[in-house]
């Protein structure tokens, strides 16, 4: 082989290992989306859990079913909801059933609840309310900010504390409901995430900041590939006004059926009563 043919030769078989070369990184360098997607949110967790609020509202709406598990001393209830949110319009309807009794005899009605910027309405509260009125209490005024007072945790609401996550890991994939997800661990302060929450929420979660045992809340974040939040569980610790003994509560929101239709009619100014409602923990 002359000089020349030496030359071509050795230019084909680089010509050859270039495109080899990038025929395995097409399939084995890049990957799929979803591989992709795990190494973004391998090198930035607090980032992807900082913009999952606003992931929600850009996908529109959703079902949302709840569950909140309060502990004190020895006892534990348990406390579920169910229904629709709207998270452009912060709007949302919620079903929530209360345990039963100790003694398992008396049935609770189901409350209705409606979520709305920086409020709460109730029908079927109790504690002598009429059976055809709402109640209405402003979030900002309670302790809690409304994470934990009406025995369910606005979604969004939910959403906006993570905007507040300091540390967090990737800790892997899984499923939930059939759904493959990205589970995230970490911290959230409450403060920071009214600083950055939306102005509906933003004083809500500042009482919570304040009037909770600590204003850090460990969370467990379950994101799908589009990085909607499809499972939150938020663990928040008080301290009971009546007994001051400290509660703690682990709070659980499932969001599925996304695009769901939301219908929220928000009572008349005579469908709320007039009558003064104390504060109160969750039924317990």
């Amino acid at each position: 082989m002359d000089r020349r043919q030496h030359r071509r030769a050795g230019a084909t078989v680089v010509a050859v290992g270039m495109t080899v070369g990038l025929g395995v990184c097409a399939t084995g360098c890049v990957g799929s989306g979803a591989a992709a997607e795990d190494a973004r949110g391998q090198a930035d967790p607090v980032g992807v859990l900082h913009r999952a609020a606003d992931v929600l509202r850009d996908a529109g709406s959703s079902r949302a079913g709840t569950s909140m598990e309060m502990a004190t001393g020895g006892t534990r209830v348990t406390i579920r909801g169910k229904g629709v949110y709207d998270y452009r319009r912060q709007l949302g309807q919620l079903t929530v059933v209360l345990p039963e009794d100790p003694a398992g005899t008396t049935e609770h009605r189901p409350i209705t609840e409606l979520l709305a910027p920086g409020a709460l309405f109730m029908k079927n509260r109790g504690a002598g309310v009429p059976a055809d009125k709402w109640v209405r209490v402003e979030t900002a005024t309670l302790t809690d900010g409304n994470l934990v007072t009406g025995g369910a945790t606005d979604p969004y609401a939910a959403a906006e504390l993570l905007r507040g996550a300091r540390t967090a890991t990737y800790v892997g994939r899984t499923e939930v409901g059939g759904t493959a997800v990205r589970h995230y661990r970490g911290t959230a302060d409450l403060a920071a995430a009214a600083r950055s929450a939306s102005i509906g929420n933003r004083a809500a979660l500042k009482s919570a900041a304040k009037g909770f045992a600590t204003a850090r809340v460990p969370f467990d974040a379950y994101l799908d590939d589009q990085g909607r939040i499809r499972k939150l569980r938020q663990r928040f610790s008080f301290v009971n006004g009546t007994r001051k003994a400290t509660v703690d509560v682990a709070s659980t929101t499932l969001l599925y059926g996304f695009g769901a239709p939301v219908h929220v009619t928000l009572p008349r100014p005579e469908d709320i009563y007039a009558g003064r409602i104390a504060e109160n923990e969750p039924d317990s």
